[in-house]
């Protein structure tokens, strides 16, 4: 099983990423995140079926999933590049607009030095790429000791936490 640093330990990911499947058949058993055009097609047997999440892609959109969230105990935002900050804003808009509490997870390119940031925007999991060591990685969530603004994981600015 690939690791996965959620909620600041590297813990085993006992969920299944399915890149690419076209039948329900196809879907390997426990519990599997599949591609949002997936979900859409195929909501009412996933739904019936539990355990799953979905991952989109940085060219969706949060209210793609806003009618669903109930439903979904994981979002994976994937990041093809990282370069692409898209699925920044996707996170915080599901936590900050949707009140979003189920997981939200980091997928694709995600480096060491994105960690902090992601976390700062509502990204509670995160899967490392295969050459990056997520025990080294998990040092990087510590990077920095403040903020000066507010973000998903603290909505006070800096000013207004200070005794």
């Amino acid at each position: 099983m690939p690791k996965l640093i959620k909620n600041n330990a590297v813990i085993e990911d006992s969920w299944t990423l399915v890149k690419e499947v076209k039948t329900l058949s196809e879907l390997p058993a426990g519990q599997v995140i599949v591609p949002l055009p997936f979900w859409q097609t195929n909501k009412v047997e996933l739904q019936a079926r539990g355990n799953v999440g979905v991952w989109l892609d940085s060219a969706n959109s949060a209210s793609d999933v806003q009618g669903d969230l109930a439903q979904l105990p994981v979002i994976a935002i994937n990041f093809p590049t990282f370069m692409d900050g898209r699925g920044y804003s996707i996170a915080r808009i599901l936590r900050d607009h949707f009140k979003y509490q189920g997981e939200i997870r980091a997928i694709g390119d995600v480096l060491r030095d994105q960690l902090f940031y992601m976390k700062r925007s509502g990204f509670d999991a995160f899967l490392m790429r295969e050459n990056d060591k997520s025990e080294q990685a998990l040092q990087s969530l510590g990077d920095f000791t403040y903020s000066y603004q507010a973000g998903a994981d603290d909505n006070r600015p800096l000013f207004n936490r200070r005794a």
